[in-house]
């Protein structure tokens, strides 16, 4: 069984490498997006970057950095199967299942303008912004000395291996592609 978790920039890729690792390679994601948007719904929040933000620093200062993920590792690890995190954002959270073995992390990021063309083409109800706003978002995100809140940057160079998404699908997926056979081989 291999757990892999993906970090990286705003727009980069995350979600596009989940569905590559589910269709190609039947893998289990779990989402801390996905964990956020349920916690919201049980308090009757909207789902919007900014309280998504605030949940998550909230749970992380109530419990651990590393809340969250360890929830989702705990299914993923329940479930037998090979399985995908996203997104990892905190250093806490990168440190506590690099500890757990047999895990992975991988960041992703790419250009800011691309990065922006694509959170707008995806039209999440997240990604109605500015692009000014887009990059104060990540700005916030980048970097924090509180363990509780995101820091990109640390995790980013926390990360076992890095994907640049420049380009094609088909390059994005060779890369990764190289990324599996190489943890393949270190299980």
């Amino acid at each position: 069984m291999i757990i892999i978790g993906i970090t990286g920039t705003l727009g980069a890729g995350k979600g596009t490498i989940v569905e590559y690792l589910v269709k190609e390679h039947g893998f289990h994601h779990y989402s801390v997006r996905g964990f956020l948007i349920e916690e919201l719904n049980r308090c009757a929040m909207p789902a919007n970057r900014d309280t998504m933000v605030q949940v998550a620093n909230e749970l992380r200062a109530q419990n651990t950095p590393s809340y969250i993920v360890e929830q989702l590792y705990e299914q993923a690890v329940h479930s037998g199967y090979n399985c995908i995190i996203e997104s990892i954002r905190t250093p806490g959270e990168a440190d506590a299942l690099h500890h757990k073995g047999n895990f992975s992390l991988l960041s992703v990021d790419a250009d800011p303008k691309t990065r922006y063309e694509r959170i707008t083409e995806r039209k999440s109800e997240t990604d109605h912004i500015s692009f000014e706003t887009f990059l104060e978002n990540e700005q916030r995100e980048m970097s924090n000395t509180d363990p509780n809140k995101q820091n990109l940057s640390a995790c980013i160079a926390m990360s076992d291996f890095q994907l640049h998404n420049e380009g094609s699908f088909d390059a994005l997926h060779a890369q990764l592609e190289t990324i599996l056979n190489h943890i393949l081989v270190k299980s």
